[in-house]
């Protein structure tokens, strides 16, 4: 009997650490304008909506942490590896956009001196 509250306490353990996962919301990527033809006001629209992408990226990532941790040592090979996968993706979406918008902001300047 004492096995068999193990094994389910195991599967809810897996399954909640699943669940906080899937709850984990992936923010839609953010639209940089062309530096070279946009506007300060679409530059500046733009430069505030990266840092909530930014901000929403960090959310996510703080979400798949929470996630493992919840698993804890419970968690499969699997499943860390997926996590770690998509902690991982997110850092680096965040360094192309971060890198993305650096280079319109170059263009915007080239364009507007």
């Amino acid at each position: 009997m004492i096995r068999v509250k193990l094994i389910f306490l195991l599967f809810l353990t897996i399954l909640t650490g699943n669940l906080l996962a899937q709850n984990c919301a992936y923010p839609p990527l953010v639209e940089i304008p062309d530096g070279a033809t946009a506007t300060l006001d679409q530059m500046v629209a733009a430069q505030g909506n990266i840092q909530t992408f930014i901000a929403d990226m960090t959310d996510y990532q703080d979400c798949i942490n929470n996630a493992l941790e919840v698993a804890g040592d419970d968690a499969t090979d699997e499943f860390r590896a997926i996590m770690i996968g998509r902690f991982n993706a997110a850092a680096t979406e965040i360094e192309a956009v971060a890198a993305s918008f650096n280079e319109q902001i170059a263009a915007f300047r080239a364009a507007n001196q």
